[in-house]
């Protein structure tokens, strides 16, 4: 299985801002960007002109590197979306938002996205009762996810979920905290995601 094995918090520093990435880290002073915002590398504080394909190139890394989704993959999704019913960039975000890694970590089920998709990987996952051990499976509305039996034990997991109550779930999840479980209502409205992603400029790079 591929894998992006880049560091992190050079992933953040390079696209100018915190994709949190490294679970709880991000938010404490010890995070890199805070530290040191400019990009990382032996130029990475000169200034330097950008080019509108590498504007929209950005913009595309930049989301594959939130999501934690290779190129291929982002590809594929890309072409699902543009065969979808709506705005393009919309359905792009929305595909994304729906994958199974990322809403066990909306859930609060890990504490990063990679943590979630790991504990999906290892079976930690149930989707309407049913183990479900892939972390691209789109979850559909009224799906019923939750923490397999005897993944509930595991301590990384209840801080990821308490950490996750402390600052809130979005509008489109019903999360049942103790139970470990929840409920996918609907696929997120664009206005409910964050405005810091460019999709248009992904669209404008994908329709060359």
């Amino acid at each position: 299985m591929a894998r992006n094995l880049d560091a992190k918090c050079r992933q953040c520093r390079r696209e100018g801002e915190k994709l949190f990435l490294k679970g709880e880290k991000c938010f404490t002073d010890k995070c890199a960007v805070e530290r040191r915002a400019y990009a990382p590398g032996q130029h990475g504080q000169k200034q330097s002109r950008q080019s509108d394909y590498g504007g929209q190139l950005r913009a595309k890394q930049k989301v594959r590197r939130i999501y934690g989704v290779l190129e291929r993959q982002f590809r594929n999704t890309y072409h699902m979306a543009e065969r979808a019913r709506g705005v393009t960039g919309d359905s792009l975000l929305q595909a994304l938002e729906s994958r199974l890694d990322n809403v066990a970590y909306r859930m609060g089920f890990g504490a990063s996205r990679a943590e979630a998709r790991q504990v999906v990987r290892h079976n930690g996952i149930l989707v309407n009762g049913r183990r479900v051990n892939i972390p691209s499976y789109q979850v559909r509305p009224g799906d019923a996810i939750e923490v397999a039996e005897r993944a509930r034990a595991q301590l990384r997991i209840k801080g990821a979920v308490e950490a996750a109550e402390g600052r809130g779930f979005p509008e489109w999840l019903d999360v049942d905290v103790k139970g470990m479980k929840g409920v996918f209502k609907a696929r997120p409205q664009r206005s409910e995601l964050p405005s810091t992603i460019n999709e248009s400029l992904v669209v404008e790079l994908y329709s060359k």
